[in-house]
């Protein structure tokens, strides 16, 4: 793994669609799921990483803590925010404060994100002991 640069941080446009909506409040009122955005919101920070990586290196998260606060309906775009928060070379340990806003400017969501260095092989062959193939 390369060097982390402490001030790594990134941003990102989303156009949200009905796949990202939740559908229980019935027809016409779809909204921003939460797991959609935290789903995004793991994505940003993920690819902010992938760069300095090394050939068969990966991230996985291992913490998330996020608040969605306010509502954002299908169709509106959506801006993701990722800062490096804390960094750990030696642990391989990264923490992301991230921020999600809609297009009217409102914040909908905000907390943290944590990520870990793995060696894929290794992770890979770790999870499947015990597992039959």
């Amino acid at each position: 793994m390369r060097e982390v640069p402490e001030s790594l941080h990134g941003e990102e446009v989303i156009l949200t669609t009905p796949e990202m909506g939740i559908t229980h409040l019935g027809p016409g009122r779809s909204f921003y799921s939460t797991p959609a955005m935290v789903g995004h919101l793991e994505q940003l920070c993920l690819r902010l990483l992938q760069p300095y990586l090394d050939e068969g290196e990966g991230t996985v998260g291992v913490r998330v803590e996020v608040r969605h606060m306010a509502p954002t309906p299908i169709g509106q775009r959506v801006r993701l925010q990722a800062r490096l928060q804390e960094r750990d070379m030696e642990r391989r340990r990264f923490v992301f404060a991230v921020e999600a806003y809609n297009e009217m400017g409102t914040k909908i969501g905000e907390g943290v994100h944590e990520r870990r260095v793995i060696d894929i092989e290794k992770f890979v062959a770790r999870a499947c002991q015990g597992v039959s193939q």
